[in-house]
């Protein structure tokens, strides 16, 4: 007679010690044999699909032998076109997901230091991002500086493995830094809008592109766009907001709070100036003597960095990005 037993996989991003307290629930509640493995996800947001038929790697915490055969097994179509699967003991695959969203939120933050002190120095930051993106020690992902990360993983990793540092007494004193110079980040161009305009910005229409935390999502968990809503809100500005996909996501939570228009032009009908927060592939080729005809002022500032320089300069417009030199004209 075969012995009935199931292991329990968990995906989720946990904090580190959980898959020992699941078995201590379940073994509670039931008599029969089972391991928990932990098998954390490392899915892109917007490419999932593609994530999970073409991982770059496997990983599976479990201290039973029996149950990383059975893993074993069902990623074996995986495994058999050279992906690797990696073994280790249940806290150290639940780290490993925390660490790895960690690092990348240290490595972004990192980049939007170095953009901001270019501008101090008169260094191009596309120029930096090349030239360290090119050491293969480095590469040149996730060096892109901006208006902050956000979304579901990077800020909510970022905090649980601060806070699981505190309770083992432990300070993650790179993270905490990373953490403060993210909320910075995200609304470092308000005080560049208000320059702009002499100081005050009361009664100033800014046109908003994008919404979503990151192109090809709806997700608006942690945007920086609503970070800056919210801040040139509370300094007297109107906001026009456009993002085709995630505008549905931002009416539920912000209501009547900002417009929102049909189309990108049509967000800048008398605006006196637009901020780029998604970096949506319909923004990259805009018609900038449109763009033009209809704004008041010429004035755009990008926290995506989606322009070269010399394509505003040609089309005279003022351009404020991250990290290079400002464009007046």
């Amino acid at each position: 007679m075969m012995t009935e037993y199931k292991v329990v996989v968990n995906k989720s991003t946990v904090p580190v010690g959980t898959a020992d307290r699941v078995s201590e629930v379940i073994a509670s509640k039931t008599n029969i044999a089972f391991d928990v493995v932990s098998n954390p996800e490392f899915l892109r947001e917007g490419f999932a699909v593609e994530d999970s038929m073409n991982p770059a790697r496997v990983v599976v915490g479990s201290s039973s032998d029996k149950a990383k055969d059975i893993m074993a097994k069902i990623y074996q179509p995986f495994t058999n076109t050279g992906i690797p699967i990696i073994f280790m003991d249940e806290k150290s695959s639940e780290l490993t997901k925390y660490a790895a969203n960690s690092f990348l939120a240290v490595k972004i933050t990192f980049m939007n230091e170095i953009a901001n002190y270019c501008e101090k120095v008169g260094a191009d930051v596309d120029k930096v991002r090349l030239g360290m993106g090119s050491d293969d020690r480095i590469g040149h992902r996730f060096l892109f500086p901006g208006i902050g990360y956000g979304g579901s993983c990077f800020p909510k990793d970022v905090k649980a493995l601060i806070n699981s540092g505190k309770q083992e007494d432990f300070n993650f004193q790179i993270l905490e830094a990373t953490e403060n110079v993210n909320i910075a980040q995200k609304v470092i161009l308000v005080s560049e809008i208000e320059k702009y305009f002499g100081g005050n910005i009361e009664g100033k229409t800014i046109a908003l592109w994008g919404l979503a935390f990151k192109a090809n999502t709806d997700d608006i968990r942690e945007a920086s766009s609503l970070d800056n809503i919210d801040l040139l809100l509370k300094k007297g500005a109107k906001i026009v907001a456009y993002d085709a996909v995630a505008e549905s996501n931002v009416q539920k939570l912000l209501g009547d709070k900002i417009q929102y228009a049909k189309s990108m032009y049509e967000a800048l009908e008398n605006a006196d100036a637009l901020f780029i927060a998604t970096e949506w592939s319909e923004f990259k080729n805009p018609n900038f003597e449109l763009m033009a005809k209809k704004m008041k002022n010429k004035a755009i500032f990008d926290g995506r960095n989606m322009y070269p320089l010399e394509i505003p300069e040609q089309n005279g417009f003022y351009y404020k990005s991250i990290g290079r030199k400002t464009i007046v004209n």
